[in-house]
């Protein structure tokens, strides 16, 4: 099948009449199908679209907003089943992870269509008599929005939904190797908003433009009619977005890399370390900015904790992440499983770095179809070493050793990175201390460093972003315009900013 962009309430070839092959991961026979390639025109026709759209689409009140969005969460949770099946074709994760992407667009759609009722300002008391201080949330205006291909589904939903609810407009590039996740999420939005609004339906207010970081995704940071941004991927492309858009002033949200740790102190319930560390390292096979790519075992527990843990990786098993028993799906593509399959050369040369297990690609039976890596740990790293530093993006796992808390908490602060991270331990006191001597956006007890949930922020530190969030009540500021009224019913000119007193 030939996907086409959705530009103005119509679905449109690319003006470049050029397209691109979406391939199943764990099968490369597999074609999914033809997507645009499409040009900086087609952008320009996006933004004139959604900027046009904006106009009518912030006037239409915030509930009735909500109300598509309810109305998409809806449409997502009767077709939970089949968007979660074409997922796991298109980009490998297994089906109970897929499951859990499209629950996050169903979470997030519900959290968003309630908070179109709950867009709330601030009043407070003027320091002048028969005088009123308001504020109110405005939107911001037409907004781009750069995705990623691991989570198809739950990131596009963490930035559309929210903008859209406000009263923004969107232009939509999602990741080259998952369009066909998005082209079904753009088409829900796309069914609601003519569901909801009948013949008030504005065209415009959602536009899908496929193709190419390179030139869709510079069209749109450098386009002079979109206000703001929100990007996640790579911390690379994330500053050149920032240097681009923030030279003409754009509201600009980045969601960027991790090397997330998890640390197993001595008094650690190991077993419930074990599951947490196993699913965090290789779970999506390792394609998640939260992975677990570092693990920090204390001393005393170290040598004990490692071969258990050799032990139940060897048992992983890989495949078709839509065949049942399956546990780690494929490397999204050939170019990423390269990537891996280098940062593991790269682990060989480092000196007192041992490969324990895995390290090469996966070539028994029907898994040569595909871009499978098996399950990769690494003991006897340190601090310095690349790829106890570097965001590998696989499933690969550095183990290094400390001798007390405050030397794991260092050595899990000392990347560039601060997004996730996770303590094992039964002393409240190490708890605490941990919670707050992290240097990270997120910190679980007791927990794997995945497992966001769609109602809290989410983000990171240092080059992990600029300070925004996704998910929860903190996006809303993000996508929204603080604006101050005064009401001066005093009849006379009052004048504030003059000494008063």
């Amino acid at each position: 099948m030939t996907y086409k962009n959705l530009i103005n309430g119509k679905w449109l070839d690319p003006l470049s009449n050029k397209y691109t092959e979406n391939r199943n991961p764990a099968d490369s026979g597999d074609l999914i199908g033809l997507f645009p390639a499409s040009a900086k025109e087609d952008v320009d026709e996006a933004v004139k679209s959604a900027r046009k759209a904006y106009e009518k689409w912030r006037l239409v009140p915030a509930p009735r907003r909500g109300d598509v969005l309810k109305l998409v969460s809806d449409k997502l949770t009767r077709r939970k089943d089949e968007l979660a099946f074409e997922m796991t074709r298109e980009m490998g994760k297994v089906i109970a992870e897929t499951k859990g992407d499209v629950q996050e667009g169903i979470d997030t759609a519900y959290y968003a269509a309630s908070e179109g009722r709950r867009l709330f300002g601030y009043n407070a008391p003027s320091e002048l008599p028969n005088k009123m201080n308001l504020s109110f949330r405005v939107p911001v205006g037409v907004g781009g929005f750069i995705t990623p291909w691991n989570f198809p589904m739950a990131i596009p939903t963490w930035k559309l939904f929210p903008a859209l609810v406000c009263g923004n407009t969107c232009v939509f590039k999602p990741a080259e190797l998952t369009p066909k996740t998005a082209h079904t999420l753009v088409e829900i939005i796309d069914e609601s908003l003519h569901e909801v609004l009948g013949s008030a339906y504005i065209a415009g207010v959602i536009n899908l433009v496929h193709g190419s970081g390179s030139v869709v995704g510079e069209a749109i940071i450098n386009h002079p009619e979109i206000d703001l941004i929100s990007f996640t991927g790579s911390t690379n492309v994330g500053k050149r977005i920032n240097e681009v858009a923030g030279a003409s002033l754009k509201r600009v949200s980045l969601e960027m890399g991790g090397k997330n740790a998890q640390i197993v102190m001595n008094d650690a319930n190991q077993e419930l370390a074990l599951d947490a560390v196993l699913w965090g390292a290789f779970g999506t096979t390792g394609q998640r900015c939260t992975a677990t790519s570092r693990l920090i075992l204390h001393e005393k527990i170290h040598d004990e904790f490692l071969a258990k843990l050799i032990e139940r990786a060897k048992k992983l098993k890989l495949g078709y992440g839509n065949d049942k028993g399956v546990d780690v799906g494929p490397c999204v593509s050939e170019g990423q499983r390269k990537t891996v399959d280098e940062y593991v050369k790269i682990g060989l040369k480092e000196d007192k770095a041992k490969l324990v297990l895995g390290g090469e690609i996966a070539q028994e039976g029907s898994l040569t179809k595909g871009w499978f890596y098996k399950p990769t740990i690494f003991s006897g790293v340190t601090r310095n070493m690349r790829i106890a530093r570097e965001e590998i993006f696989g499933p690969v796992l550095s183990v290094l050793k400390a001798r007390s808390l405050e030397e794991a908490i260092d050595i899990l602060n000392d990347t560039k990175y601060g997004l996730s991270s996770s303590i094992f331990t039964q002393d409240v006191n190490s708890a605490f201390t941990a919670v707050r001597d992290i240097k990270a956006g997120i910190t679980y007890i007791n927990g794997a460093t995945i497992g966001a949930e769609a109602h809290m922020p989410f983000g990171g530190v240092k080059e992990t972003g600029n300070g925004h969030r996704e998910g929860g009540w903190t996006v809303y500021d993000f996508y929204t315009e603080w604006k101050a009224v005064y009401v001066d019913y005093s009849g006379k000119l009052q004048r504030a900013q003059i000494d008063n007193y």
